[in-house]
Parts: C-alpha cells; structure tokens; sequence
C-alpha cells in the first residue's frame, strides 16, 4: 500500500519537469547609470550603497525608542504582517497541489432481521394466454399464466467491515501549469514582504519627519515667546516715551503692531505644537512620552546623519517598492506558463488499495485485499478560443506589469535625484541664512541705539525688528529642510539589509544571510 501512494508520488514529481514559462529576464534600467551631476550635486565618492538600519541614520536615543515603540503598535505595520501571513498561507495551498491528497476511510455494516422477514422478488406479468398443440404423448392446453414470486425468509445477521487509503484525482503536472501557479504565488508572497517593508520604511522616516517638524515648532515658539517679550518691553518704553512728551503716538501703535504679531504667532505655535504631538501618537500608536520629544530644531538636525548616495543608480533595486514591483512581473510572467499548459491535455491519477471481510479478525489477511487504479485525460475540444485568449490575457497583464515596474524605478530616480540636488545646495543656503540673521540682530542692536540716541525714527527699529523675527524663523524653516532632507535620503535610498540584490533579481535571504526558500 505504502510503495503505490510512494509510486504514484514519484511518477507525479518525475514527470513534472517541463515548464511553459518564459524565461525571466531582468529588464535594462529605464535611467541613466548614474546620478546627475552639476552645480546641484555633491561629489559622491562611495560606490555601493552599504546596509544600513534606521539606528545608523538617526543618531537620537530618543528618536530610536519612539521609533521601536512605533514598530510595536502601529496599526498600518499590523495590517501589513496579517497581509504576509495570508499570501504565506495562500502559497501554501497552492503548492499543496503539487502532491497527491492521501485519503483514509474506514467503514462497518450491520444488517439483519427477525424471524419470519421476508424479502421478496417479482418477475413476469399477469394475463399471458397461449394455445396448445397435441402432439405425441404431451397435451398442451391453452391457459392463463401469473406472476412468478421470490419469498426468502432470514433469521439471521450479517457484518462487514472495510478499510481503505487512496489518491483522488491527482493530476500529474506534466507541463508545469501547477508548478507555474505555485511559483506566482511565491513571488507573490515575496512582493507582499517587500510592500511591508516600503510600509516601514514610510513609518520610520514619517516618525522622523515628524520629531524634526515638532522641534522646529519648538523652535519658532520660542521665539514667538522671545519675540513677544522683546515687544511688551519695548511698548512700555515707547509708551514712557509718548507720555514725557519726546515720542509720537504712532511710535506706540507701531510698537503695539510687534507685540500684537508675536501674540497672534505665540498662539498660533502652541497650536501646532499640540497637533505635532498627536501626529506622533498616531504614528506611534500610543502615548508619546515628552521626555523622548527634542527641545529645538537646533539639536535635533545635528543628530540625523547624512547617508551616502553612492555612485550607481542600480542600487534603486533594493528600494522595496522596486522589490515589489519586480516580485509582481514575476508573478504575471509564471502565471503565463500556467495559461500555456492549460492548452495541453490533463492527466490524472486515482488509486485505491483497502481491505474488505465480514469478520474483523480476517480483515487484514491476504484474501479480504483489494485495488484499484484509473488514470483519466481530459482534453478540451472546443472553447470557442478562451484558452488561448487567456494566454493573450496573461501576456498582456506581464506587458503591464513591466510599465509599472519601469515606472517605479524612474520614480525613484527622480525622487533620489531630487534630494541629491536638494543636498547638495542645502550648506550653502543654511550658512547664507544664518549670516543673514546674525546680521539682522546687529542691525536691530545699532538702529536701537541710534533710536534711542535721537538719531533714527522708531520707524528704522520697527523695521529692524521685522527683519530679525522674519530671519529668525526662515532659519529655523531652512534648518528643518536640511534635516528633512537627510530623512527624505534614508526613505528614497531605501537600502534594506534583510534582501540582497542579484543579476536576476531580488534573493530574500534568511536574518543569519543565507538564502530563505519558504
């Protein structure tokens, strides 16, 4: 019994070495080799993309627990783990396929009756007439004929009993249409893996966006707070001024016009420093203790390090979505292998080997054995051409397949080419900025002084004022664009160390490094 299931096991696997599928090749990236390079660009000087994680790129103990906890709770990362466990459990059942389903059934029969049942059978009919020839010693007459009855009567019981083990319909993929639609599953499965870590790779660097926007509104409070300050002190003065007779009341007005702006921007700032904090929640999925939030932008951007951009743009192909994608166009091309063997005839398989007795004691000897096998074929004659339209279908999804694969690699050449350049212009805007604002802090501190000397109208240090508060908060905007972007070239890089990138495409290996086959 074992070597027949073992038998029929091996002529399926034996038999399933031809594939109708096209071969995979890995299409030319639709992008220059190379990043662009000009006034824009830095001067790269690593040639690979190394492997990295987000504790390399962001420095912050802070940053990193919020970041682990967001790990732990975020919805979206939890909606993308059920989506993993449900394309494995998916490629699983399909590659069930490739093995014969071993059925066991085992079965008792009792029958019996009491004394005087009678089981009963009926032949013949009722009204036949026939017409008799005298011949010899015989007479035959003529008469009418009735219906023959059958009468048993049984006073005893019988037993059975059956055990049997057997292959159902095993279809032996001769022309791998069940192997093709096992192995689009798997790539499946993979791409689900690589859209669940773009879904991280979103989450951690939109947690960093998201630490480095409530700094720089730390930040701009700050100097809402020092602004208005500066102003309530200056309005007292002006009004001393007004009211010894050597200011006019427009000089009051215009110094209540500072104060003013600073309150409406004093508000305005506790505001968005409260959504900040709920943003965060949201991303992390819990409360956000205050003791892991930065104090200013100014400590927080010297803790976002800078992540090498290398010389070779094929380092795109470990970004996940461009992982996804490519694991997708695997998919739709082995699925066209499926659609070309289903052109060709099914053949399947159906055995069964058992026992049979009436007593329980002699079901497993050699006389109560039995089998059987019966292969079929099935062939369809005529489907008015759906068959081979649904290879046409199958091509025509792979053709659309490639485009979006093409597309996102240009995608992503385009959004790393334009935090290239966004780096590379970055220091000099941040220095011009921050010599802009030393100056304007020098001026507000002459124009004071000439103001108050009697020299200059209120109007120059009104003007003065204005110019410090407006640098002031266009350093703190240029310093979170220079953190920012930095984040933005950790998200748009995309280097994953859990994939290693081949000539033939994405490998997923196991945490230790070697090669995973699920």
């Amino acid at each position: 019994m074992r070597r027949l299931i073992l038998s029929v096991a091996l002529a399926g696997s034996a038999l399933a070495g031809c594939s109708m599928e096209p071969k995979y090749v890995r299409s030319e990236l639709p992008v220059p080799p190379s990043w662009p390079v000009g006034d824009a660009y830095l001067r790269a000087s690593e040639a690979t993309l190394p492997a990295i994680t987000y504790r390399d790129v962001f420095k912050d103990v802070r940053l990193q627990a919020i970041i682990d906890r967001a790990l732990a709770n975020n919805r979206d990362l939890r909606l993308a783990a059920a989506n993993i466990a449900a394309a494995r459990a998916q490629y699983r059942i399909q590659r069930a396929d490739l093995y014969p389903a071993v059925d066991a059934s085992g079965r008792y029969t009792y029958s019996g009756g009491g004394n005087g049942a009678r089981s009963t059978a009926s032949s013949g009919s009722t009204g036949n007439t026939g017409t008799g020839t005298d011949t010899g010693t015989g007479n035959t007459g003529t008469g009418t004929g009735s219906t023959g009855t059958i009468t048993t009567t049984s006073s005893g019981s019988n037993s059975a009993f059956s055990a049997q083990v057997g292959v159902t319909a095993f279809e032996l993929d001769l022309f791998g249409r069940i192997r093709s639609l096992s192995r689009a599953a798997l790539d499946r499965y993979f791409a689900t893996e690589a859209a669940a870590r773009a879904t991280r790779l979103t989450l951690v660097g939109d947690i960093a966006d998201a630490w480095l926007t409530y700094a720089a509104d730390q930040s701009l409070l700050k100097i809402a707070q020092d602004t208005a300050t500066s102003a309530q002190k200056s309005v007292r003065l002006t009004r001393a001024r007004l009211e010894g007779g050597i200011s006019a009341r427009t000089d009051l007005r215009q110094a209540e016009q500072i104060l003013e702006t600073a309150n409406a921007d004093l508000a305005e700032q506790r505001t968005a420093v409260a959504q900040d904090v709920n943003a965060l929640q949201l991303l992390v999925g819990a409360p956000v203790d205050a003791a892991l939030l930065p104090v200013s932008i100014e400590q927080a951007q010297a803790t976002i390090a800078t992540l090498p951009a290398g010389l070779d743009s094929r380092i795109l192909l470990r970004r996940p979505d461009v992982v996804q994608s490519e694991y997708e166009l695997r998919a739709y091309n082995a699925e066209i292998g499926a659609a070309r063997a289903a052109l060709f005839p099914r053949i399947s398989l159906t055995g069964l080997v058992g026992f049979a007795s009436t007593a329980l004691s002699s079901l497993f000897s050699g006389g109560a054995f039995n089998y059987s096998v019966a292969p079929s074929v099935s062939y369809p004659i005529f489907q008015a051409g759906a068959a081979r339209n649904n290879v046409r279908y199958t091509e025509a999804q792979r053709d659309g397949a490639l485009a979006t694969y093409e597309k996102t690699i240009q995608t992503a050449f385009q959004e790393t080419a334009d935090a290239l350049a966004r780096q590379g212009t970055i220091a000099d805007q941040l220095r011009a900025q921050t010599n802009f604002q030393a100056a304007a802090a020098d001026t507000l501190q002459l124009v004071n002084a000439r103001y108050q000397g009697g020299i200059d109208t209120f109007l120059s240090s009104l003007d003065a004022q204005r110019s410090l508060y407006t640098a002031q908060r266009t350093l703190v905007a240029t310093q979170l664009t220079g953190a920012s972007n930095r984040v933005t070239l950790y998200r748009v890089l995309g280097g994953d160390s859990s994939l290693e990138a081949t000539a033939q495409g994405p490998l997923p290996v196991s945490p230790n490094g070697a090669p995973r086959r699920d």
